[in-house]
């Protein structure tokens, strides 16, 4: 820790928890050791009030190196063991994670500057992924295939060996126990890169996976670098024979682009623009406090934001009225606070582009409703903090209606009927989610069929869980990272052949 920065408090714990959590050292985690960086210092912030948290020295190449050493290793010994036993090993990383539980939440607050009320939940989360795919370790096997020969031909799913993972900064331990747990489920080995902005509790978390019995050393190593660096050295190495990767539409493209030198699959989870679309014949009361969790939720900081609002033109004054009215009373402030429903933004260059895309939009006609900047009760505070902001008479065509923002921004929009709803809500390269509020249930399937994207509600926003397939359509990316469907990505299918006939056809070659 930098005894060269002027120590705030949020610092200081910080500090504290790394020593309980990590043995005070910040670096790599492989092969149950923390390994120091080789490349240039990376400051970490605190998002609520802007000052640094601590320096570390970005991994690098030869870090990236010692990783993939011992994953090696830490996948022959994974694999060496029954599937049954490696099962027993992710309950038990389950069990950790949950005796760990409020540190883990308190470090990813401190860092990520999420409500605690939020990170608590998510860490819950995070054990249940383990405990999901504990119960497939011993599940995944072939099938025997009726072939038009004498042959026994039958099928073996077999781990693809090292993957590399590349999370972001809006979720941190989250997305990693999203990622690392189909991948060791599987039979893989695991070095996964989270945001330079957060590592902090993916390095725990890759710790605590080690730290239960019969998880080999090296099975889940965690570089802590920027991407550019240390991630682009792990997805050109020659031992990585799967890249995953969730963020942005244009980081995924280089990404899949580099994986594919590579010849290595990827899956990407990207990007939305996500349309939540309210009829006028909606329970009202339901859709407001849902357009509300699905655009406010985590500061708006989340690939499956409700970011355009559709609402049928007859009830569009009144409901982006009422809409305003609520989302100016939505509890904003401080993370460490239980009440606290909206934190700040996490970093400060993400909190500019909000501000810019909110004017950008502004100058050319849309409507301030609410919001629109740090509120005032908050701006000595030095966080990144932007207000709930509505956005009415938002132009089609518009930029803040076309692009992602990454932030509590809600871009407000009328439709005339069914099939004009549809056409909106599918204006966008992006497909990852989207909604319908309507009390006609031959609508909702309808509609729910029509509009592209790889997930979709009915009469509710951002319900998800690890049991079920999640990813995107079209910009949003390809692949799934959960539930049964996230576990074909991580294997390859062996199909064997055995001869079973006494005297097989010789169509070929003679007996010398």
């Amino acid at each position: 820790m930098p005894d060269t920065m002027t120590m705030s408090h949020a610092a200081a714990r910080v500090e504290a928890l790394i020593g309980q959590l990590l043995g005070g050292k910040m670096g790599s985690y492989i092969a149950g050791e923390i390994i120091p960086g080789t490349g240039a210092a990376l400051t970490l912030t605190n998002p609520a009030d802007g000052k640094a948290l601590l320096s570390f020295a970005d991994a690098g190449a030869s870090v990236v190196e010692q990783a993939m050493q011992a994953a090696r290793g830490g996948q022959r010994a994974w694999m060496a063991q029954t599937a049954a036993a490696r099962g027993r090993a992710m309950n038990e990383i389950a069990r950790l994670v949950r005796a760990h539980a409020e540190a883990l939440a308190e470090l990813e607050m401190l860092s990520a500057g999420k409500p605690i009320r939020d990170t608590r939940g998510e860490v819950a989360k995070v054990a249940e992924m383990f405990e999901y795919y504990a119960g497939w370790a011993d599940k995944l096997h072939g099938e025997v295939i009726p072939v038009p020969s004498s042959h026994l031909n039958y099928t073996r799913p077999e781990p693809l060996g090292i993957v590399v993972q590349i999370t972001p900064w809006n979720a941190p331990i989250f997305t990693a126990g999203w990622q690392i747990a189909p991948a060791i489920c599987a039979g893989n080995a695991v070095v996964l890169k989270p945001s330079e902005l957060t590592p902090l509790t993916s390095l725990v978390l890759g710790k605590l996976c080690e730290m239960a019995e019969d998880v080999p050393n090296g099975l889940v190593s965690i570089l802590a670098g920027a991407g550019p660096t240390t991630g682009a050295a792990a997805v050109a190495h020659p031992d990585t024979r799967l890249v995953v990767f969730v963020g942005s539409a244009e980081a995924g493209a280089q990404i899949a682009a580099a994986a594919a030198r590579n010849i290595v699959p990827s899956v990407l989870e990207l990007g939305g623009k996500s349309a939540n679309i309210v009829f006028a014949d909606a329970d009202i009361e339901r859709a407001l406090i849902g357009a509300q969790a699905a655009i406010f939720g985590g500061a708006g900081q989340s690939c499956v934001a409700g970011s355009r609002l559709l609402v049928d033109r007859r009830i569009h004054a009144q409901f982006v009225e009422r809409l305003a009215a609520a989302a100016a009373k939505i509890p904003f402030g401080l993370p460490s606070d239980p009440a606290t429903q909206i934190g700040p933004i996490n970093n400060r260059r993400q909190f500019e582009k909000i501000g810019a895309m909110v004017e950008a939009a502004t100058q050319s006609g849309a409507l301030l409703a609410t919001g629109g900047g740090c509120p005032n009760a908050l701006q000595s505070s030095g966080g990144y903090f932007y207000a709930p902001t509505i956005l009415a008479d938002v132009a089609r065509d518009a930029l803040i209606a076309r692009e992602e923002v990454f932030g509590p921004v809600l871009a407000v929009l009328p439709f005339e009927d069914e099939a004009d709803a549809v056409a909106l809500a599918n204006d966008t390269p992006y497909g990852l989610a989207g909604a319908v509020w309507t009390q006609d249930p031959g609508r909702a399937h309808r509609v729910a069929g029509a509009v592209r994207a790889g997930t979709f509600w009915i009469n509710g926003y951002k319900t998800i869980n690890v049991a079920s397939p999640f990813g995107g359509f079209g910009r949003s990316g390809f692949g799934r990272s959960s539930g049964r469907e996230a576990l074909s990505a991580y294997t390859q299918i062996k199909s064997v052949w055995v001869e079973t006939a006494a005297n097989p056809a010789a169509p070929f070659g003679y007996v010398g």
